[in-house]
């Protein structure tokens, strides 16, 4: 039963691989795959693009029903954080409709008139801004623009015809200074062969156009690689399961391919946006990589395998580069750097060292004693504040958080927090202790807040894995050291 079993994960690795390299080697045909001659582009002619209107969004007071409204610039800028509007709601069978006109669906029969309701606009990331004292205020523009030393304000224009929108990017002063009807000319091509749009603020080259197409066929072919990247994932999950399945139990083994397989699904449902300069889809093969080394890390504690620290090494390495490529969670680097890689090594040796008595493949675990938790409480909060306000200050472009000076605070002293407990965790594994379960508890609780302000929904997946992996494990250390109660400690056992 079990060789079949182990043949079935074996061909479902296989199978997961073959597919992921047809995906990768479609979406890498696919992206290439463009005209490269002027006769294969319709030159759509030359339009004036202007600013394009700014949209605000309104919503009842129980959230149930939404109305959106388009402003012009000038109109934008009067309107009050507070401002009400009157909205009128229609249903039929299947659909809501919310309008400002009440005589817009009154004469359609199939459609039932709810009622009248005051709107309340909703303040987002396009209505408000910080200046650089971290005060809220008033955005002098809808267009969404980094502002601390800002590097480029990007403005959305929209030609006379309502078809064709062109993004430019402007300097800061450029952006604030910018007229709110200001326009330019635009020149607009459609590929013949795909019916791509490509738009240009200027006369363009074959070569520009020819990467402009490129640009546009790899962003609708970001599916197929986040397909690819997801089946990737699946093929090594099933793979470590199915060559080494008789290390773990049939529990660990179904927990572990779960997992993996959520993960996929979340990657291809939540997939990650460009950042920094830096693909969506290496972002997401980071978080991927995290979470499957993680995982593997975290089963092998609970079952006091001291691989778990060379497994701990591959973790490290993927959490710093991408804390450099999010350009965020630098206390969470230098720890990574400066803590837990020397203390992975040096805890590989201390396990080494103290193994089970019946089973050598694992290590021997105990509790803490009560003497030492407040000075770890008091440790901990000392190293959150200081730590936190120092990140806080570091004055670090990045794209994450919508350029919230007050998210980006927030997201500095949880990290810190996370750091602090994470040290304690290392040295309670370092020193075997059991209570290093309820560490993972506290971080992952942290880190889950961080991942959800950050938008990194598919690391909620990894904090799903510690949970549910620190109850397994606290039960089976528990399990361990009361049936190892009676025994004689060996003369090194602090270590």
């Amino acid at each position: 039963m079990k060789s079949k079993l182990t043949i079935t994960k074996i061909v479902c690795a296989v199978l997961c691989a073959v597919l992921a390299l047809v995906f990768l080697i479609s979406g890498l045909l696919g992206a290439n795959d463009v005209p490269k001659d002027w006769n294969r582009y319709d030159y759509k002619g030359t339009f004036t693009f202007y600013r394009s209107l700014c949209p605000v969004t309104y919503q009842t007071d129980d959230g149930k029903y939404r109305l959106t409204l388009e402003y012009t610039y000038s109109d934008w800028d009067e309107l009050a954080k507070n401002y009400t509007v009157e909205g009128f709601v229609y249903r039929d069978d299947d659909n809501i409709y919310v309008t400002c006109d009440k005589d817009e669906y009154s004469s359609d029969k199939y459609v039932e008139y709810v009622g009248s309701f005051t709107f309340t606009r909703v303040l987002g990331e396009r209505d408000l801004d910080l200046d650089r004292d971290g005060e809220t205020v008033d955005n002098s523009d809808c267009t969404e623009c980094d502002n601390a030393d800002l590097r480029t304000c990007p403005v959305e224009f929209e030609a006379e015809n309502g078809e064709y929108t062109i993004i430019k990017n402007f300097t800061n002063e450029e952006w604030e200074n910018l007229p709110d009807d200001a326009s330019l000319e635009g020149r607009v091509y459609e590929v013949k062969d795909t019916g791509a749009i490509l738009t240009f603020d200027h006369a363009v080259t074959l070569d520009e156009l020819i990467d402009a197409a490129k640009e546009a066929k790899a962003a609708d072919g970001e599916k197929t690689f986040q397909i690819a990247l997801a089946l990737a994932l699946l093929s090594v999950g099933i793979g470590v399961m199915a060559f080494w399945g008789k290390r773990f139990t049939a529990y660990e083994q179904i927990w572990f391919i779960s997992i993996m397989l959520l993960s996929a699904l979340v990657s291809v449902f939540f997939p990650e946006e460009d950042m920094n300069g830096f693909s969506g889809i290496l972002i997401m093969a980071l978080y991927l990589a995290d979470i499957f080394f993680n995982m593997l890390c975290e089963l092998l504690i609970s079952k006091q395998s001291k691989w778990n620290f060379i497994v701990s090494l591959f973790v490290e390495i993927t959490e710093i580069a991408t804390c450099l490529v999010i350009a965020s969670r630098f206390a969470t680097m230098a720890v990574t750097l400066f803590f837990w890689i020397p203390i992975d090594v040096a805890s590989f040796v201390n396990w080494h060292r103290h193994p089970d008595r019946q089973k050598d493949e694992i290590t021997k675990v105990r509790k803490l004693t009560g003497w030492a938790a407040a000075a770890i409480i008091a440790a901990i909060v000392v190293w959150t504040a200081a730590v936190g306000a120092f990140i806080a200050d570091l004055d670090v472009a990045t794209d994450l958080f919508g350029g919230s000076a007050m998210l980006k605070t927030v997201v500095a002293y949880l990290d810190a927090c996370a750091t602090a407990v994470g040290i304690a965790n290392g040295l309670f594994i370092f020193f075997r202790f059991r209570e290093q379960w309820i560490a993972w508890y506290i971080c992952a609780a942290i880190e889950s807040a961080i991942n959800i302000i950050s938008g990194q929904f598919v690391l909620l997946v990894l904090k799903l894995g510690y949970f549910t992996n620190s109850t397994y494990g606290y039960i089976k250390w528990t399990k361990y050291i009361k049936a190892h109660k009676g025994e004689k400690n060996d003369r090194r056992e602090f270590f």
